[in-house]
């Protein structure tokens, strides 16, 4: 009887120990497996987050920069900030209802930082004006492609521009028309512009410093005119050396206020206009204040 009991005991002990070694071995594969699958998928999530530059941001569609331009601009397409001329474009622009692709790869390509002062480089892309001395600024990106889309210009235009400022205006219509005639009644301003200008290759755009208000009469008649300045009222002499046909674009309106950009188109029977939006802009001076 005794060995009976001796043989059940040992049989409960090797079962108890069987599903015990059975149990160990289950739990140190399951803990195999799940470590495997941990190290596959951690570096996938670790790419998606460290990811600088987000899919929605920059599309494959987005413009380049044309073959024309490649050479002056080799060194500024690689810069550190390529990618936030990029940003700006998708979000501030296309984002909004800039939708032609010359002035959205022109934006894309124009160095805006190297227009202002260095200690402001990391704001050169923000969506809002800068100083750039003089009490004056350098305007938001999205104002300046605005008022270069209602423009509808074509590649053969000359266009005249009031208000040089930091010649980053100028820098952007220089890369789509023929020439570019602009004048900035501020000497030290229009020297800076010049010489911006200048560093960056520019051979199209001429600088002349004069009261605006009174335009470039030896170089009309112009095909287009951009008044970066708000104004009361429209200058005549700017009026008369338009092209038939030819578009004005300016801030008009009272300049202690917003203004209402406005697109005006010169025919035989007069000026017609369109409004476009609000705008403020710092006010026209010289012989504009004097009427």
């Amino acid at each position: 009887m005794k060995r009976k009991h001796w043989f059940i005991l040992i049989v409960l002990v090797i079962v108890v120990v069987s599903v015990f070694l059975g149990y160990k071995i289950a739990f140190e594969e399951s803990t195999d497996d799940s470590s495997e699958e941990h190290t596959d998928i951690v570096p996938e999530e670790s790419d998606n987050v460290s990811s600088e530059e987000p899919p929605s941001v920059v599309p494959e569609e987005s413009p380049l920069p044309s073959e024309e331009s490649a050479d002056s601009f080799s060194e500024e397409s690689t810069d550190d900030f390529s990618q936030k001329r990029m940003q700006m474009v998708e979000l501030q622009l296309r984002g909004r209802d800039i939708l032609n692709e010359k002035v959205l790869e022109v934006m894309g390509r124009v160095p805006r930082h190297k227009f202002v002062d260095e200690s402001l480089w990391d704001e050169a892309y923000a969506d809002h004006p800068l100083p750039i001395g003089e009490g004056q600024t350098i305007s938001q990106p999205y104002v300046v492609a605005l008022m270069t889309q209602a423009l509808n210009l074509t590649g053969s235009e000359k266009v005249l521009e009031i208000g040089t400022g930091s010649g980053y205006q100028a820098a952007v219509l220089a890369e789509i028309v023929e020439e570019v005639y602009t004048v900035e009644i501020r000497e030290k301003l229009a020297e800076m512009a010049e010489n911006s200008l200048s560093n960056l290759g520019y051979t199209n755009v001429y600088v002349q410093s004069s009261d605006g208000y009174f335009g470039w009469e030896e170089q009309a008649p112009y095909d287009a005119i951009m008044i970066t300045c708000a104004v009361n009222h429209i200058p005549p002499p700017l009026i008369s050396q338009l092209k038939e046909g030819g578009r004005l674009i300016l801030p008009l309106g009272p300049t202690t206020y917003y203004q209402a950009l406005t697109l005006l188109q010169k025919t035989d029977e007069g000026l017609s206009s369109d409004y476009i939006t609000s705008v403020l802009f710092v006010p026209m001076i010289g012989e504009a204040l004097e009427d």
